[in-house]
Formats: C-alpha cells, structure tokens, sequence
C-alpha cells in the first residue's frame, strides 16, 4: 500500500502544483535552469569529445582500424554526455535547485497547515548556506552507494540484476531529495532523516517509480517537492 500511496502523493503533488500559481512557476523555472545547465554540459562534451579521444587513443592509420575508432569515438561521446547530464543534475541541486525546492516545499506547508514550521527566517544569505550544508551528505551518500553498485555489476555476474537493484535505488534516494526538505528545514539530525527514508523505503519506491519515464521525468522532477512535502506532513503528523 506504501508502494501505491508513493506513486498517488507524486500525483497529488504534480496537480496542486499546476493549479497554484507561485509553485508552478517555481517548478518551471528550475526545470528551465537544470534543462539549460543539462544542455550546455552535454554540448561542451560533445564539442570537445574528439580531443578527448585524441588523449586516450590517436586515430589509426589503418583503415582496418579507423571503423573500430569511429564505434569507440562514439560511445565515449556518449558516456561523456551521459556523466555531463549528472555532474549537470548534481551542479544545479547544490548551487540553485535546493533553493527553488525549499521554497516550493515552504509555499506547501503554508497551504497545508496555515502555517511553517521551522527556525525563524534569516537572511537570504543565511538560509542558502544552510540549506547547501543539508544538501552535501544528502548528495554525496547516493552518489557513493550507486557508484559501488556500477562496480559490483561490473566485477560480478550479477550485472543484469544490479541494474535493476540500481534503478530503484536511484529513484529511492531522488525521493529523498525532496521528503527531506521539511526534516532539513526544521534541523533535524541527519542521522534522523536517514532512518526516516529506511523506515519508508516503499513510498519511496512508488513515488520515484515516475522519475524512470524518460523525458517526462525532468518534469516530474521539477514539481516533486510539492508531493513529497504534502506526504511528510501527514507522516509527521498521524
């Protein structure tokens, strides 16, 4: 039931969202800045991926060869793009998106409850380097677990199912990112908001399932903290 609970909050959140105007502009225009800042990363890889391929390999004079440098030249362009899309996702979470989702999830409460919880609001300066402080372990503890599952699909026959296992995790811990948002804000321990993801993994689970829908996963991403705010006030509060 947790499981199908993920994947209705993701919905209710996605038509609050496009019925409010203040978070559908929001969602908007962090969809705008990760799509742009996505965009710009992959062209400059793609741009520069022959020079990058010039450093590992120098094209060979055989021309029974240049076939098997112009597949690699290819799928190296492609790995490329593909890590400049996460250190692109990764960029934005860290230097804007955590703010756009703050607020979103702020206006959220706000409609939920009448009221925010949390310390007294500071200086725009002040609050930016808190919430930035929140996103490190947050970022950097998926990024290690996905990282050691890739190697351990690599090393071991069990490829076919890490890639599986993979997925769910990913979407597990992008979940994450925006259940979070509310335990953050009121300072809560990190130690606390990670048993609070163990203990939810379910939700989790069918709440993220939607961010696997290529394409229309950048848009769901942009409004997820509006559905994942609406589901920890009722955690909190039942």
């Amino acid at each position: 039931m947790d499981f199908v609970k993920g994947v209705s909050y993701h919905l209710r959140g996605l038509h609050l969202a496009i019925k409010t105007p203040k978070l559908l502009m929001l969602g908007l225009i962090r969809l705008i800045l990760v799509v742009l800042l996505t965009v710009l990363a992959a062209a400059f890889i793609l741009y520069h991926h022959q020079e990058i391929l010039q450093l590992i390999w120098v094209q060979p004079a055989s021309p029974w060869l240049v076939w098997l440098w112009h597949v690699v030249s290819w799928l190296l362009a492609a790995l490329l793009t593909g890590a400049a899309v996460v250190i692109a996702y990764l960029g934005s979470q860290l230097l804007f998106a955590v703010i756009i989702m703050d607020a979103m999830s702020r206006i959220t409460e706000r409609l939920v409850s009448g009221q925010e919880q949390g310390p007294p609001t500071g200086p725009l300066l002040q609050q930016y380097f808190f919430l930035f402080k929140q996103e490190i372990p947050r970022t950097i503890l998926p990024v290690l677990i996905l990282f050691l599952l890739m190697i351990l699909g690599w090393l071991t026959p069990l490829g076919p199912l890490l890639t599986l296992i993979t997925s769910g995790v990913a979407v597990i811990f992008l979940t994450w990112d925006n259940t979070d948002l509310v335990p953050a804000r009121r300072l809560q321990p990190f130690s606390m908001r990670f048993r609070f993801l163990l203990k939810t993994l379910p939700f989790h689970l069918g709440f993220g399932l939607l961010f696997l829908v290529p394409a229309l996963n950048i848009l769901l991403l942009s409004f997820a903290p509006v559905g994942a705010t609406l589901y920890y006030l009722e955690y909190h509060n039942r």
